[in-house]
């Protein structure tokens, strides 16, 4: 049976995809338990910029972003390197065309598949905030086999894979703000019931880009969903 959980507000609402993350700690300082490496991965005749952090053979999770962010935004927030340090391999990636990497002819849901060979990620969980989904939803519907599970934070592209939802047999976990001003609320519960199986976590009073707004809820709830799935 489906779950759906609402957590509280940890913080003040901010805007939708414009609000800015909070301020990063340099990666470098000996305190942190985990090294961010950044490197640079060629899919589809495009050079593609990652951030990797965590065991190489941990269970692993890829971190995808919306339009106005990058790999970038995992780093400020600390979800790279709280992820990884509690066991996970952890790979935030700017998509093709965005931050510093560059663009490809390839399908979207390829380019993910191939990106994920690329890589050596066994069956990845797969984060999917705003206009990744329009990079997710194919992935997930066409090379299933090669996720480990998926996480649509207030997706974008669910009309155009909606005759599809049905089909997505890996584990699901949607993920919306009740304050999304970019893709309104209403809309998770009509996406998580039309994928199996799928939970449903709401946060309340978040904007669209909710895992900035409460991160620590954010990275908490990931961790035992991608725990969940192993």
């Amino acid at each position: 049976m489906r779950a759906i959980v609402t957590c509280l507000a940890l913080c003040a609402c901010g805007g939708p995809e414009e609000h800015a993350p909070p301020t990063s700690v340099p990666t470098s300082e000996a305190s942190l338990p985990n090294t961010i490496e950044e490197t640079r991965v060629e899919v589809g005749g495009a050079s593609i910029v990652t951030l990797v952090a965590g065991p190489p053979d941990a269970p692993a999770l890829l971190l995808l972003h919306g339009a106005r962010f990058s790999s970038e935004t995992w780093r400020e927030l600390g979800t790279l390197e709280h992820l990884a340090s509690a066991g996970l391999r952890v790979v935030a990636v700017d998509l093709p065309g965005y931050g510093g990497s560059t663009s490809t002819e390839l399908e979207a849901g390829k380019f993910l598949a191939q990106l994920v060979e690329a890589l050596g990620l066994e069956r990845p969980v797969v984060v999917a905030p705003s206009m990744s989904g329009a990079f997710a939803f194919p992935f997930v519907l066409d090379h299933g086999a090669s996720c480990g599970g998926f996480v649509p934070v207030a997706p974008a592209a669910v009309a155009r894979h909606e005759a599809r939802l049905s089909e997505i047999r890996v584990p699901t976990l949607v993920m919306w703000g009740t304050a999304d001003s970019v893709f309104p609320v209403a809309g998770a519960e009509s996406l998580a019931a039309a994928i199996p199986d799928a939970g449903l976590l709401l946060f309340k009073g978040a904007p669209h880009p909710a895992y900035l707004d409460q991160p620590d809820l954010f990275h908490e709830r990931l961790l035992a969903f991608v725990r969940s799935t192993r």
